[in-house]
């Protein structure tokens, strides 16, 4: 495990705008209350709460990868094609991490989102 710092900074922070995300034009998930995780020079992530995702239409899968900073990644798929292991979520992250816990994340260039 290891902190973020001045050689790898990690922010979380409220979003207040609406974020709502689309998979082949359906809504899969629409929330106030998400949260941007900044990492590095990486871009900015949305972690959308788990309850205001229709989680009926996520299948979970076998995929998982590890962060050093934020821990174990388990991944989801979304029906359709291109869905396969668009959505990741740290179920038990690092005590540093620990606000993106119940969260979603979705790879950008698998779903459409949007913030208003």
């Amino acid at each position: 495990m290891k902190l973020p710092g001045p050689d790898h900074p990690i922010s979380i922070t409220p979003n207040p705008r609406r974020v709502n995300v689309l998979f082949q034009g359906q809504v899969v998930a629409e929330t106030t209350r998400a949260l941007t995780l900044r990492e590095a020079s990486y871009p900015a992530v949305q972690y959308i709460p788990r309850a205001d995702a229709n989680m009926a239409l996520y299948a979970k899968t076998e995929r998982s990868t590890h962060c050093p900073y934020k821990g174990d990644a388990s991944y989801y798929s979304l029906p359709g094609t291109g869905g396969e292991n668009a959505v990741w979520s740290y179920e038990a992250p690092f005590p540093a991490m620990a606000e993106i816990a119940g969260h979603l994340a979705f790879y950008p260039n698998k779903v459409e989102i949007t913030e208003a």
